[in-house]
């Protein structure tokens, strides 16, 4: 008989949560048990999985105790309180905050990109970033056939990287707008809609913001490449759901454009999208709700001969977030890698 699992959801309502739960189910992940936790103001509500309507419940150390793998996306805090305890209980915890993704005895994994790094784990695996990972499931086949030698990114980062309450606003303020009102914020510092501005999390000494360095940092660390040259701008934009990004790509040699679609044609997780007559390239309309990383408009850099320019968009909540955490999860069981290499340092 398959053995099954016992897996928790930390953050069971939220947008990525709802999104995990909806994945486990149409993936048909072995499960014995199923756990929905979240914050003790969401506790007593109830989410439907396969038709049973599951209760949600406050968050403790009782709650770890027989679990085989937890999928965090509840924030960084709550993710460094909790995933230690979850560890010490005996689980293997996938996190999808930034809490421990530069953490050198954490694994940064895209199960598309580095899946030989889920054998090093020590009880906690972090998922990447939205963008990083968008990113590096594009780029990741090209960098196999010829090395890259630098990244120029330029994100349209949608509300849905801000989670559900941000997507609502995003709808409250359109119509606002639309009624000659004043629009409300909360969730940004200025209104989305009909608007965008650069990535709104905190600035560094650098003149970087961390969503930005989170690019940089994250995808030196899963290409295994520590002084790879990447440099990001990245833009909220005043859309719903799924990211967009603009990919500048310098090699030693000339890569063509013929040779990158015929690469991307064949790579996991990747759907060529490209209709050159009709200008038609991937959209977050047509990203949104699906698995792939929609990838198009590959071309020659004009502006130097070694260059490539391709654009991508991307269900941010689904393979950038809850997608990816669930093929880690899935990796894990497949190679039988739940037990870790080592105690996780405290």
């Amino acid at each position: 008989m398959d053995r099954t699992y016992s897996v928790a959801i930390l953050g069971a309502t939220g947008a990525v949560g709802t999104e995990l739960l909806a994945l486990l189910e149409s993936r048909n992940f072995p499960l014995s048990n199923l756990k929905l936790l979240a914050s003790p103001r969401s506790a007593g509500t109830t989410l439907t999985f396969k038709g049973e309507a599951l209760p949600v419940t406050a968050t403790d150390a009782a709650a770890f105790e027989g679990v085989d793998i937890v999928l965090a996306s509840a924030g960084g805090s709550t993710s460094k309180l909790w995933a230690p305890k979850a560890v010490e209980a005996g689980a293997v915890v996938i996190d999808n905050s930034s809490a421990f993704r530069m953490d050198p005895q954490v694994p940064l994994i895209v199960p598309e990109v580095n899946p030989e790094a889920a054998a090093q784990h020590r009880g906690i695996i972090a998922n990447p970033n939205c963008t990083t990972i968008l990113m590096s499931v594009a780029i990741w086949p090209l960098h196999q056939i010829q090395p890259i030698q630098r990244i120029v990114a330029a994100t349209y980062q949608s509300a849905s990287g801000a989670g559900a309450r941000a997507m609502e606003e995003v709808k409250q303020q359109a119509q606002a707008i639309l009624a000659g009102e004043t629009p409300k914020t909360e969730a940004f510092p200025y209104p989305l809609a009909f608007n965008l501005f650069p990535h709104n999390s905190a600035l560094t000494d650098q003149g970087y913001c961390e969503e930005e360095l989170k690019m940089v940092n994250e995808t030196r660390k899963i290409f295994g490449v520590p002084d790879l040259r990447v440099t990001a701008t990245c833009v909220r934009v005043p859309v719903l759901r799924a990211h967009s990004e603009a990919i500048n790509l310098e090699f030693a040699q000339p890569f063509s454009p013929e040779a990158a679609r015929e690469a991307l044609k064949q790579a996991p997780g990747v759907k060529l999208v490209e209709d050159w007559q009709a200008n038609y390239f991937p959209m977050p309309i047509d990203a949104s709700g699906q698995d792939d990383v929609l990838v198009g408009r590959i071309r020659q850099d004009l502006s130097h001969p070694c260059g490539l320019e391709l654009w991508l968009c991307g269900d941010q909540i689904r393979k950038g977030a809850a997608l990816n955490a669930v093929q880690i999860a899935e990796l894990l069981v497949h190679k039988n890698l739940l037990k870790p290499t080592a105690a996780i340092a405290q």
